[in-house]
């Protein structure tokens, strides 16, 4: 299985080329045998009355002239020679016994010797002519030859085989290709491209499937966007009157912890809107963007709020991008760092084809088993992130989803040393 391709349409072409190429070499074979058996045949057919001829030309010859006769009575399988037969093992085959008794009809059973096996596959067959002198005929069976022509046939047939077969598999798998294609395009709320419901029936059944599996996909996460999106903002009205209703409280102790409370229910409301909104970054219209005045910017805005930050690198040539969605994502990714880690670190890295922009902190950083499940929502990870200093799971989640709708890619590893590094990689041509 390893000598095999891995590709389907590598496997399905080897297969069906080389099963069209054995029956076609089989078919060559038989013709060829045939080919084979049918000049035997034919030289059967004429033997016996040929050498009786050639045999009554040379006793009708003086002796002195016989010898100028031979290359006029030599034909393509056999000749003749004025000579005995060198002693050597009779051949026993039956094809060989069958052309001495064919000579043997003709000229007489006392005139032929017994047929022995001469040089290669040569077949010698003493003869005696009317006053005594020996004769041998030299036979030279029909081997099955094969022209130059015939072999350029072969291979021509051979190359019009490989075409028909990678057409015909390109024709068989290029369905599929495109529904794999259209699979990895599938984003959330991405409203992708349909499938063209077209082609053989199988084709168009499976391309029809797949429309209504990805419509069916859309409307069932844009009612759940919904749903979250009208939960948060109908609870935002009622904490609101509850913290008014709380600053009327005598008891300030218990006062302040309803408060707190109820701070936590509005920062998770707040976030709920916002992972709720991120199904509609696909909508926003690509442009170009300056990135290091973008990363300039959240960086200096974080030394303003007293954080500690910088920025290393820069990327010179302009980025496009969903502006919005960039800038909301790495302000998930630099809160994140500063809330866990104190401080943070903004470090661009640009590629031929890509642009990495890492955030980095010190902070106690996310056990090895849970990097991936913390890009989930609501997901939170206790024993390295404390409660007490705020969070809903909704962060990294929300900068997932926008990573998605940048066309780009999320990555969390754990720093030498301690910390996290939370890494955007984006296309430099957002399609």
């Amino acid at each position: 299985m390893n000598l095999l391709p891995r590709s389907l349409f590598g496997r399905v072409a080897l297969v069906v080329f080389a099963g069209l190429a054995l029956a076609h070499a089989l078919t060559f074979l038989a013709l060829l045998r045939e080919r084979s058996e049918l000049s035997q045949s034919m030289m059967l057919a004429y033997l016996g009355r040929d050498v009786s001829s050639a045999v009554a030309i040379l006793d009708r010859v003086p002796p002195a002239e016989r010898a100028a006769w031979l290359p006029r009575l030599a034909r393509h399988n056999y000749s003749y020679a004025l000579d005995v037969a060198p002693p050597a093992a009779p051949a026993a085959e039956p094809s060989a016994q069958g052309l001495a008794r064919i000579v043997a009809a003709e000229l007489g059973a006392a005139r032929v010797g017994a047929i022995v096996r001469g040089t290669g596959s040569d077949l010698l067959l003493p003869l005696q002519l009317e006053d005594g002198a020996p004769l041998i005929l030299r036979l030279r069976p029909p081997a099955a030859m094969i022209s130059t022509e015939a072999v350029v046939l072969l291979l021509v047939q051979l190359l019009f085989l490989a075409v028909a077969t990678w057409w015909g598999v390109r024709l068989a798998v290029r369905p599929l290709q495109r529904l794999a294609d259209a699979a990895d395009a599938l984003k959330p709320g991405g409203n992708g491209a349909t499938l063209a419901e077209a082609g053989p029936r199988e084709v168009a059944q499976a391309a029809r499937a797949f429309n209504a599996m990805q419509q069916r996909i859309d409307v069932h996460l844009a009612e759940r966007q919904r749903l979250l999106a009208a939960i948060s903002h109908d609870l935002q009205t009622p904490i609101t009157r509850m913290k008014l209703r709380i600053e009327q409280m005598l008891d300030a102790d218990q006062r302040g912890r309803l408060l707190s409370d109820l701070d936590g229910m509005q920062l998770l409301v707040e976030e709920g809107l916002a992972y709720a909104r991120t199904s509609q970054a696909v909508r926003e219209p690509l442009r170009a963007v300056d990135l290091n005045a973008l990363l300039d910017g959240l960086v200096c805005d974080a030394l303003d709020a007293g954080h500690q930050a910088e920025l290393l690198g820069r990327h010179e040539a302009p980025l496009t991008t969903r502006v919005q969605a960039l800038r909301r994502a790495l302000t998930n990714l630099l809160d994140n760092a500063l809330k866990f880690g104190g401080a943070a670190q903004v470090v661009v890295e640009a590629t031929a084809h890509e642009v990495h922009i890492s955030v980095r902190d010190r902070g106690p950083g996310i056990p090895e088993a849970e990097l991936a499940p913390v890009l989930q929502p609501f997901y939170r990870v206790e024993s390295s992130r404390n409660r007490e200093t705020g969070g809903t799971g909704l962060g990294l989640a929300i900068a997932q989803e926008l990573a998605l709708a940048l066309n780009g890619r999320l990555s969390l590893t754990n720093r030498t040393g301690g910390g996290l590094e939370a890494r955007l990689s984006l296309p430099l041509d957002c399609p």
